[in-house]
């Protein structure tokens, strides 16, 4: 399942999302990533998520961020759940192919028993009417 976390920028969403990471980590079976655009919040994330710097990858455009998220998936079959925070940067994505990318991921989620939770910088007005039953906290 992908779950949204909206709203604009500097609202609190990655506070939120790292919360949520590290509380849900202490009942994981499985293992749990958090992607962000940088490793600035590598203190902030439990030692038992697994941080990816995204940056770091040289991802060009949309299609090439959900490669990216396939190749990791396939690499790890323990994978329970992934953290997308700064998702507009780490998938380099525009406003015109943020709403196929999230389709995209949730046909991810569901082939491969993944859930996400994703920090996108929109206020939830401005979210196609086919992804606002995703968002789970707008800020």
């Amino acid at each position: 399942m992908v779950r949204l976390i909206v709203g604009h920028k500097g609202k609190g969403k990655t506070t939120e999302i790292l919360q949520i990471a590290n509380d849900h980590i202490k009942e994981a079976s499985g293992s749990v990533v958090y992607l962000d655009k940088s490793n600035k919040h590598m203190y902030e994330l439990n030692n038992k998520i697994r941080l990816i710097d995204v940056s770091r990858y040289p991802i060009e455009n949309n299609e090439q961020f959900i490669g990216f998220i396939c190749g990791i998936l396939s690499q790890d079959h323990d994978i329970q759940e992934m953290y997308l925070d700064g998702f507009l940067k780490c998938a380099k994505l525009k406003e015109d192919n943020i709403t196929d990318t999230i389709l995209k991921l949730n046909a991810v989620s569901t082939q491969f028993d993944i859930d996400f939770l994703i920090s996108v910088s929109v206020p939830q007005e401005d979210l196609d009417d086919r992804i606002k039953d995703l968002v789970v906290l707008s800020l």
